[in-house]
C-alpha cells in the first residue's frame, strides 16, 4: 500500500475521515486507470466527484457531453464517479504511486493541500490563456485554487456557497413574516417553528466536512484565525471556541435542532428533513436538485443569507465559504494535450450552462451567466453570497487537517449534546487543543 504524508496526516490514517468538500453522495466506488496504453492520444480517464443524489444519476448527466467531447475531438473520456468519502484518499492514493485518472474533480478546500504534493499540472499564464484566460473566471472562485503567489492546482468548474434554506409555509404559519437576519433572530425564529411535528432547523452533526465549514464560518464571524501568520495552526483561540459553541447551542442550549441530527453524516439527511416538512431550515450549499429529487418545488421555500455579526463586533462580515469543486490534471497523464482541450471544453459557456443547471451550482465562468436559469431568486441569492461576503478557506498545506481534526472533534460534541451533556468553552476548548496538538507541519 502506497502511504504519503499529506500534510503529515496519512492515507491510511486521520485522512480516512475526510469527507466532501462541497457536499456529494455516500456509495461505493471501483478501481480506474490512466491512460497508459498505445491508444492514451484518443483516450482520457476522468474521476468525477458525485454531485448529483447518486453515482447513475451522475453518468447520466455526464455522460451525453463526454459523447459530445469525444465527436468533437476524438478523444474518448473514461468516466468514473467517485464518492465524496473515497475521493479524497484515492487522489492521494494517485499522486503517489502515479497510476489513477489524467484528469480529477478535487473539492476546492484541498487546492492548496495536493497543491503541495507536486502531483498536479500548474495552470500557469499560458495554461490559463488556452481555457480563455483567468479573467473569465470569478475572481472568489479562482481564490480557492492553491496557494497565494503559485499558479492554481486547477481550475473552478461548479461554484457553491451556503445559504440558509427557509421553508416559506412553515414560516407564514408560524407567524414570521421574513428570514432571519441576525443570530439571535435566528434563534428566536428556530423556537418558534419547533413544534413537535417539525424542528426549527436541521444539521449534519457527523458529518466531518460540514463540521469543518461552519467551524471555519462562524469563527470568521467571531474574528477567528485558523492559523496564524507562521502557519501555526491556532484552533483553540477563544475566538474560535465562542463560534464552534455557538454553533453546538442551537442543539445543547435553544433546542432548536432534533438531537438525532447528531448522528447524521452522510450529507444528505439534513438535506431530506427539509425536503420533507421534518425542518424549517436548514443551513446549506446548492440543494436544488436533492429538494426537486423529494418532491418540493422552488416556491415552496426561500434562500437568505445566514445571519452576519453585528458591525463594530469585531467579527468579519462573513457568512459563506467559497466552496465549488475544480478541476485537477495529473502531471503524470500521456495525454496532456487532451486533458487540456476537456479543461477547455469543460469551461466553455456552453458545458458551464448545462453542469451547472443539472446540479444546481453556479457557473464559475463570466459568459455562462446570460441563460435564464441562472437569474432565479434562489441562483441570485448565492451569486451575491459569493460575491460579496464568502471567504475562502486557508490555502495552506494544512488546511486538510483541520477539516479532519476539526470537524471530527465537532462529531463527538454533537454527540454529547444529543446525550444532554453540558457543552461548555472548557469542554469545546479542550477539544480543539487536543486537535491543535495533532497537527503537524507538512513535507
Amino acid at each position: 500500500m502506497f502511504i504519503r504524508k499529506f500534510g503529515s496526516i496519512t492515507v491510511a490514517g486521520a485522512l480516512l475521515a475526510a469527507a466532501a468538500a462541497c457536499g456529494g453522495g455516500s456509495t461505493g466506488s471501483s478501481a480506474g486507470g490512466g491512460s497508459t496504453d498505445s491508444g492514451a492520444a484518443k483516450t482520457l480517464t476522468y474521476w468525477a466527484s458525485n454531485q448529483g443524489t447518486s453515482l447513475d444519476s451522475d453518468k447520466q448527466v455526464l455522460q451525453p457531453e463526454l459523447d459530445k467531447f469525444a465527436k468533437q475531438t476524438g478523444i474518448k473520456v473514461n468516466l468514473e464517479v467517485v464518492p465524496w468519502a473515497d475521493l479524497l484518499n484515492r487522489i492521494l492514493a494517485a499522486t503517489t504511486s502515479g497510476k489513477g485518472p489524467d484528469v480529477v474533480n478535487i473539492g476546492n478546500t484541498w487546492s492548496a493541500s495536493l497543491q503541495a504534493t507536486g502531483a498536479f499540472i500548474p495552470f500557469d499564464d499560458t495554461l490559463l490563456a488556452g481555457v480563455g484566460g483567468k479573467d473569465r473566471f470569478l475572481g472568489p472562485s479562482l481564490a480557492a485554487t492553491g496557494a497565494t503567489g503559485k499558479p492554481p492546482t486547477a481550475i473552478p468548474i461548479y461554484g457553491m456557497t451556503y445559504g440558509l434554506y427557509y421553508n416559506k409555509k412553515m414560516f407564514k404559519d408560524a407567524g414570521i413574516a421574513n428570514p432571519p437576519t441576525t443570530w439571535d433572530e435566528l434563534i428566536a425564529d428556530g423556537k418558534k417553528l419547533t413544534n413537535g411535528k417539525q424542528w426549527g432547523l436541521s444539521v449534519e452533526g457527523a458529518s466531518v466536512s460540514e463540521n469543518a465549514h461552519h467551524a471555519f464560518i462562524f469563527g470568521q464571524q467571531h474574528g477567528a484565525d485558523l492559523f496564524d501568520a507562521s502557519g501555526k495552526p491556532q484552533f483553540d483561540s477563544p475566538q474560535e471556541v465562542a463560534a464552534i459553541k455557538q454553533y453546538l447551542d442551537l442543539m445543547a442550549v435553544s433546542k432548536i435542532v432534533n438531537p438525532s441530527n447528531a448522528e447524521y453524516s452522510n450529507g444528505t439527511e439534513a438535506v431530506a428533513d427539509f425536503a420533507n416538512g421534518k425542518a424549517a431550515m436548514l443551513m446549506w450549499q446548492s440543494a436544488a436538485s436533492s429538494f426537486k429529487a423529494a418532491g418540493m418545488t422552488e416556491d415552496q421555500y426561500g434562500l437568505a443569507p445566514i445571519p452576519l455579526p453585528a458591525p463594530g463586533s469585531g467579527g468579519k462580515q462573513v457568512n459563506g465559504m467559497v466552496a465549488g469543486i475544480n478541476l485537477a490534471l495529473f502531471n503524470y497523464t500521456k495525454n496532456k494535450d487532451g486533458a487540456l482541450k476537456f479543461a477547455k471544453f469543460m469551461t466553455s459557456p456552453e458545458e458551464q450552462q448545462i453542469l451547472n443547471k443539472a446540479y444546481g451550482s453556479l457557473p464559475t465562468v463570466q459568459d455562462a451567466y446570460n441563460d435564464p436559469a441562472f437569474q432565479t431568486p434562489t441562483v441570485k441569492a448565492f451569486q451575491q453570497i459569493l460575491a460579496n461576503t464568502a471567504a475562502p478557506l486557508p490555502q495552506v498545506a494544512e488546511e486538510s487537517q483541520f477539516e479532519t481534526l476539526v470537524g471530527t472533534a465537532m462529531n463527538q460534541l454533537w454527540a454529547d449534546a444529543a446525550s444532554g451533556k453540558p457543552i461548555t468553552e472548557e469542554s469545546v476548548k479542550a477539544k480543539l487543543t487536543q486537535a491543535n496538538q495533532q497537527v503537524q507541519a507538512g513535507n
